[in-house]
C-alpha cells in the first residue's frame, strides 16, 4: 500500500468517523457480530494471552479481552491515525494503555516486524482491503491459537449490493471500496494453515469466525 491510498483510509476513517464509533461502543457495547467473537473467546478458558488486533478501530476487541483477563498485552495495527488516538484514549480511560502497543501502518507492510500473538483477530478488516489472501495469509501465520474474524457474508445479495454501494460511492461520500471476499476462499486460507473452526455464527449483513489451531 502506498501513502496514496493510506491517505485514503485516512480520509474514510477520520476523526469524525471514529468519535461515532466511540459512541456507539458507549451507548450499546460492541457490535452484535464483534459481540459473538468475544463471547466465543471469552469461554475458552483462557487467560493472560497476547492479542494482535488488526485494524481495531477504536478498541472494542481489546477493551473487551483486556477487561475480562482473557488478554494482557495487545498490538493494535490500524491505517487510520484517528481511529488509533481513539483506541489509546479509552485504553487510558480504562486505565489499560500499559498492555497495548499501538502501530500504524498498513498490516500487510509492517508484518515482519510484528510478533506472534495467542489470540489475532480481524473485525470489519478484510472487506475494506483489495488483497484478502496477502492479508489473512500473514494474519493467520501469527497465531498460535486462535484466530477471528467479521467480514460480510458472500451470498448473491450481498455481492450485488457492494456492487451497487461501490458505484454509489461518489455520491454517498465513500472512498474505501467495499470487498465481498468469498467464504470458502477465505476459510481454506485459514485452514491451510493448521486451524479448524470453531464457531461461525451470522447476521443479515455480517458473519463472525473464529478458528482455533488444531493440537
Amino acid at each position: 500500500m502506498n501513502c496514496c491510498q493510506l491517505d485514503i483510509y485516512e480520509r474514510e476513517f477520520d476523526a469524525e468517523e471514529a468519535e461515532v464509533e466511540l459512541r456507539l461502543y458507549h451507548r450499546s457495547g460492541p457490535r452484535r457480530a464483534t459481540r459473538m467473537l468475544l463471547d466465543v473467546l471469552k469461554t475458552q478458558s483462557i487467560t493472560h494471552t497476547s492479542l494482535l488486533d488488526v485494524g481495531g478501530g477504536v478498541g472494542v476487541i481489546q477493551h473487551e479481552l483486556i477487561g475480562a483477563g482473557v488478554v494482557s498485552q495487545a498490538v493494535d495495527v490500524d491505517a487510520s491515525t484517528a481511529y488509533l488516538n481513539m483506541a489509546r484514549q479509552e485504553s487510558e480511560r480504562r486505565q489499560q494503555a500499559s498492555r497495548v502497543t499501538y502501530l500504524h501502518g498498513d498490516f500487510v507492510e509492517l508484518a515482519a516486524q510484528i510478533e506472534p500473538a495467542d489470540i489475532v483477530t480481524l473485525d470489519r478488516v478484510i472487506c475494506c482491503y483489495p488483497d484478502m489472501e496477502t492479508l489473512v495469509r500473514l494474519s493467520v501465520e501469527r497465531a498460535r491459537r486462535f484466530y477471528a474474524l467479521v467480514f460480510p457474508r458472500s451470498g448473491w445479495w450481498m455481492r450485488m449490493g457492494g456492487r451497487l454501494l461501490n458505484l454509489a460511492r461518489p455520491v454517498v461520500g465513500l472512498t474505501v471500496p467495499l470487498y465481498i471476499h468469498p467464504t470458502p476462499a477465505v476459510d481454506a486460507l485459514v485452514r491451510g494453515h493448521g486451524f479448524e473452526r470453531l464457531f461461525h455464527g451470522k447476521t443479515a449483513i455480517w458473519q463472525t469466525i473464529v478458528y482455533r489451531r488444531v493440537a
